[in-house]
């Protein structure tokens, strides 16, 4: 990999001084990928994780669903895990079991993939059953948007690659998948309430969830609603319908990106808007429409949906 940063750096002499290290009377065997997350603190959030969602035992054992019986895992950082305000075992306590299983399982495939078989627009199957792709940008290889800072950590099960941030796949469509956070069958604190209102009144339900349609969403907080002036959700249903479709698609591009894909410095939307990017800085970008003045900020970016990509922002893109 090139263009390793400091930080990645100090993150893979840990590793292997946590692995080397543990007894110098004899040589250590090989951990599992498990025991790697246990032994190492880069991976403390990740190991209570893998204990909440119940696959420390699978990634202690042999992969039975391939000859080699290795994993590879790209394993999030204490770091990622934080840009979602996940940091220890009581944050965790925040999530849906279901949902953090299936995102660990997310981060999961069969077999040793190594870093020099990694390349630009290749795909690869998690465990969950939905691929994801490798971007290059720079002299940086992604992971959906997430940035592979270190790789080919050898485990006794498998291979090991650190992300910077956690990748999140819904499995469902655009619709449903906002549904699965207002209903807080995802986060266990619903955020996306006056949106999934917002797309039932405004008509568009059937757009977004139709397989065929593939967008690119930014999606609103319920905090951000109620900046922009819809106090309640009774504001939201009476709104005018044409007044919401307009706010709506200002908040949709045809297409679907993850960060790491999104070079452009504007786009246009669905509704023949145009947002303005800011650069592409930490794996995020700000986000600008002409009726704020203020850009949306990322709250949770690259949410991976059966027929496009969801990025969770802090503010109404107005037309």
């Amino acid at each position: 990999m090139k263009n390793i940063n400091i930080k990645s750096v100090l993150l893979a002499l840990t590793l292997i001084g946590t692995i080397v290290s543990c007894d110098s009377d004899y040589k250590e065997e090989t951990p599992s990928i498990a025991g790697i997350a246990v032994a190492n603190p880069n991976f403390s959030t990740l190991e209570g994780a893998a204990v909440q969602g119940g696959v420390v035992g699978v990634l202690s054992n042999s992969n039975p669903n391939d000859p080699s019986g290795h994993y590879t895992v790209f394993a999030p950082t204490n770091d990622a895990f934080a840009r979602l305000g996940l940091v220890d075992a009581g944050t965790l306590g925040g999530l849906q079991n279901d949902f953090l299983t299936n995102t660990l399982l997310y981060h999961v495939s069969n077999g040793d993939l190594l870093a020099s078989k990694i390349m630009n627009g290749g795909t690869s199957t998690s465990a969950l059953g939905v691929d994801r792709r490798f971007i290059s940008r720079g002299n940086d290889l992604y992971i959906n948007g997430s940035k592979i800072i270190l790789t080919d950590v050898n485990a006794s099960n498998g291979t090991v690659h650190a992300i910077d941030k956690v990748m999140i796949a819904t499995g469902v469509n655009i619709v449903e998948s906002a549904i699965l956070l207002k209903d807080a069958k995802v986060f266990k604190a619903p955020e996306l309430t006056f949106l999934v209102q917002a797309v039932i009144s405004s008509g568009l339900a059937s757009v977004l969830a139709d397989p065929d349609n593939n967008f690119t969403i930014y999606a609103p907080t319920d905090a951000a609603f109620k900046a922009a002036g819809f106090a309640t959700l009774d504001d939201v249903k009476n709104a005018p319908q044409a007044t919401l479709q307009a706010v709506l698609l200002n908040h949709a591009i045809v297409g679907g990106k993850f960060t790491s894909e999104q070079t452009s410095t504007t786009a246009v939307t669905a509704g023949g808007g145009t947002l303005t990017y800011s650069a592409f800085l930490n794996g995020t970008f700000t986000v600008k429409s002409n009726g704020i003045a203020t850009p949306a900020k990322m709250v949770i970016p690259d949410i991976q949906c059966s027929n496009g990509i969801v990025h969770v922002i802090d503010t109404v893109l107005l037309p």
